[in-house]
């Protein structure tokens, strides 16, 4: 596989710019996705890898040669999308090898090929059936295939999984997974879905207006947000964030919560978050994970990190595996995760912990993440 080096990438349609000064260096192996809601550039990026779009400014560059104003068909690039995009009038196998017919390889190569890529798919007992015969999740197994047959230096996967229901996007994103693990390739992969993110990346990169809002592994964007945009966009539930005080106490750092009829919940810091002293008497923005988030007679680790605080119960949404309990903490509407079946009510002013060990803190301005 390959590598890719996308520099000071800029995109624009007249006088609206889409993408400003995105640079990315994807490693040989990577499996990199390009995340953010709908409308931050993410697929106009997709399509600029692809050639279906030329940049307004900036190179692309794969395995060090520029790519820039090649074209399309040259550029050695499977690309997977999100409507299958198979020929209806051809059989399953007559799909995967068209592309290896295009580019004049010989039957008996071609032969080889498909029946390579169906073993690996595990759809070798569909070959001779046409698109409308399939399923969702064959069919989108079949554009990999197609994709899978030509060997090329990287794939692009353009929301593959959006047009399967629920459990069959779990399956179909179980899949993409092992087959990265196994082919190794170099994947560049387009979603809203922030799970697909998680699981499927060895880097993010999460995008809002055309620029990238951060670039890293998925437990440095998930534990580590670059900045609120990103600590409400990735998680599920999203981040818990509000506004607080640091204060001193004897000594000691605290995080004080206004609650809005004069009473004041407060955190006492532990000795990690002596960074925040420069922001002393100073609002943030506080992070803290549903998760993170407990009864006091949960079976927690880091105890010496786990701050009391009384809150009212609003909401509870079982979901089998576990409990989403919407909380009101000084006026602010939290979610915490919690084990499922515990004997909570709504309206219930309730006892709660939270462990420290992933609060993170924004600047109030800037919104920036205090490190």
């Amino acid at each position: 596989m390959s590598s890719l080096d996308l520099v000071s990438i800029h995109k624009s349609f007249g006088p609206v710019q889409i993408l400003h000064d995105v640079s990315i260096a994807l490693k040989d192996g990577e499996f990199l996705v390009l995340v953010g809601p709908s409308g931050c550039g993410k697929s106009t990026l997709m399509n600029i890898i692809a050639g279906l779009e030329e940049p307004t400014g900036g190179l692309l560059k794969l395995d060090g040669k520029d790519i820039t104003q090649v074209a399309p068909a040259a550029r050695d690039i499977s690309m997977v999308f999100q409507s299958y995009a198979l020929y209806p009038n051809m059989t399953v196998a007559k799909n995967i090898e068209f592309p290896l017919e295009m580019r004049k390889v010989e039957q008996s190569a071609r032969a080889a090929r498909v029946q390579s890529v169906a073993k690996l798919l595990q759809i070798e007992h569909l070959l001779e059936r046409k698109p409308r015969q399939l399923s969702g999740g064959q069919r989108q197994r079949v554009a990999i295939g197609r994709a899978l047959a030509r060997e090329p230096k990287l794939y692009l996967f353009d929301e593959p999984l959006s047009n399967l229901d629920a459990q069959l996007r779990l399956d179909m994103r179980t899949e993409i997974k092992k087959l990265h693990q196994r082919l190794k390739s170099t994947i560049v992969y387009v979603t809203h879905d922030q799970i697909e993110a998680m699981t499927l990346a060895t880097r993010i990169a999460v995008m809002k207006g055309g620029v990238v809002q951060q670039l890293g592994t998925p437990h440095e964007v998930y534990n580590r947000p670059a900045n609120t945009f990103v600590a409400g966009f990735m998680g599920s539930p999203r981040m818990n964030l509000a506004r607080a005080q640091v204060t001193d106490a004897a000594g000691a750092l605290s995080l004080e919560f206004q609650t809005g009829n004069g009473k004041k919940i407060t955190l006492p810091l532990s000795e990690q978050f002596s960074y925040l002293k420069r922001y002393l008497g100073q609002e943030v923005i506080a992070g803290i994970r549903p998760e993170t988030i407990n009864l006091p007679t949960a079976n927690l680790d880091h105890k010496e990190l786990q701050r009391p605080f009384a809150a009212k119960i609003e909401v509870i949404e079982p979901t089998g595996a576990d409990t989403q309990v919407i909380l009101n903490f000084g006026g602010n509407e939290f979610t915490a995760t919690l084990e499922p079946d515990l004997p909570l009510s709504v309206g219930q002013e309730t006892q709660f912990t939270v462990d420290l060990t992933k609060l993170v803190c924004f600047d109030s301005k800037t919104e920036l993440l205090i490190a």
